[in-house]
């Protein structure tokens, strides 16, 4: 009974208080440890749920797919690829277990689909929903008190047009809704859901290319996503940015005959919030408080500000420089195999800083079509710290209605 009490306060605190956590560490000058010389400096937002990769296919080529070839899954990574999408209409469900090595009911779904009104405009929708499983409070004798269980959503709605022979646009609307703590009182604090409305903004770009003698598709995309409001669980705490990131980079894809073809692609991803400031202290190692009652910042800018000052100022806003805002930037690298559009094998790397959160893995995966279903598997193996995604197969089954039909 103790044990299944310390793996409950565990999780409780690991994904119900972080926010709420974060939100009151917004008011603290934040501790640094040195990382082979550079400053510890992480960026966290609330739900971060919304960046989790949703679909097994881009979650087994690293988490790259703001420029692949379109599919059911494209609202996440970039919803303009609809509009060069080849089929009139699909649906796809996803399934990813999360920290299965702790606990076995924590996991992420996603349902997909698009519908194509015409040659030039698509409509898409999704729906994302995190669930932390039941957590059951009890008292010193183990009796329970009462279940809570934990939930983070996310409605979706796009729209792509063509916009030229080559170059399409996209807009997207969210509603975001995070129940961690269902009206608990913490730290002797009522709590209430948090909720937001954001949008996404994305543009892609796609032509048919030679290179030599092999056909080749050279596309790009780029997508600004979860422009949004802030998000709060409580009163007395400032408001936490919701995960608003830049989302950009090529791919190649390579024919080389009528049943091989290959795909390249890379992409690289920027939060477009504020980074933690560096905080004066004295020479006792306490902060400095200015005349204004505030903590006297040494290096950085204010984070607690406008959503908009927050995009724009994302880009200088960092204690170190140039050089820490180049390290806020993570990349993916990927790469497709496929053989006659019927089997699939996928594979790809996805960096992070180590002073930024330093997570490091290689992912693998395959793909199958078969008429109408189409089923994909992904497997993370990290490399430089334990994921929650590890020992784990998500996989993803997509139905593609144009072939139901016939």
């Amino acid at each position: 009974m103790k044990k299944n009490l310390i793996l409950a306060i565990a999780v409780l605190l690991y994904f119900v208080i972080q926010p709420l956590v974060v939100s009151v560490q917004a008011q603290q000058p934040p501790v640094y440890t040195d990382v082979l010389g550079q400053r510890l400096n992480t960026i966290s937002t609330a739900v971060p749920f919304l960046m989790i990769a949703p679909d097994s296919r881009a979650g087994a080529m690293g988490d790259a797919g703001v420029s692949s070839s379109p599919d059911a899954n494209s609202l996440h990574w970039n919803a303009a690829k609809f509009a060069f999408i080849d089929q009139q209409m699909g649906l796809s469900l996803s399934y990813t277990p999360w920290l299965r090595a702790l606990v076995p009911d924590i996991n992420l779904s996603y349902l997909s689909g698009f519908r194509r009104l015409d040659d030039i405009q698509t409509i898409a929708f999704s729906l994302t929903y995190f669930t932390l499983g039941e957590i059951n409070f009890t008292d010193e004798a183990g009796t329970v008190l009462f279940p809570v269980r934990p939930n983070e959503f996310a409605v979706s709605l796009a729209y792509a047009r063509k916009l030229g022979e080559h170059f399409s646009g996209a807009v997207a609307i969210r509603y975001i809704y995070s129940n961690l703590t269902q009206g608990q009182f913490v730290n002797g604090q009522e709590t209430w859901p948090g909720m937001s409305l954001a949008a996404d903004v994305s543009a892609f770009y796609t032509n048919e290319i030679q290179l030599g003698r092999t056909p080749a598709i050279l596309s790009a995309g780029i997508n600004v996503s979860n422009i949004g409001n802030k998000i709060s669980y409580t009163d007395g705490v400032s408001a936490n940015f919701i995960p608003i990131n830049l989302r950009m980079g090529p791919s190649l894809t390579l024919n080389l005959d009528d049943f091989n073809q290959v795909s390249f692609m890379v992409d690289l991803n920027k939060l477009l919030v504020p980074t933690p400031p560096i905080f004066l202290r004295d020479e006792n190692g306490n902060p400095v408080i200015g005349p204004d009652n505030e903590f006297v910042i040494a290096a950085g800018r204010n984070p607690n500000r406008s959503v908009a000052s927050g995009i724009f100022g994302s880009f200088s806003d960092a204690p170190g420089g140039l050089r820490e805002e180049l390290n806020e930037i993570t990349y993916s690298i990927g790469v497709e195999y496929w053989y006659d559009q019927q089997f699939a094998i996928r594979a790809g790397y996805f960096h992070e800083h180590a002073t930024k959160g330093d997570r490091k893995f290689f992912t693998l995966g395959l793909g199958l079509r078969y008429n109408v279903f189409g089923l994909d598997f992904s497997y993370l193996v990290p490399l430089a710290q334990r994921s929650p995604l590890e020992n784990v197969l998500r996989f993803s089954l997509k139905l593609n209605f144009d072939a139901l039909e016939r």
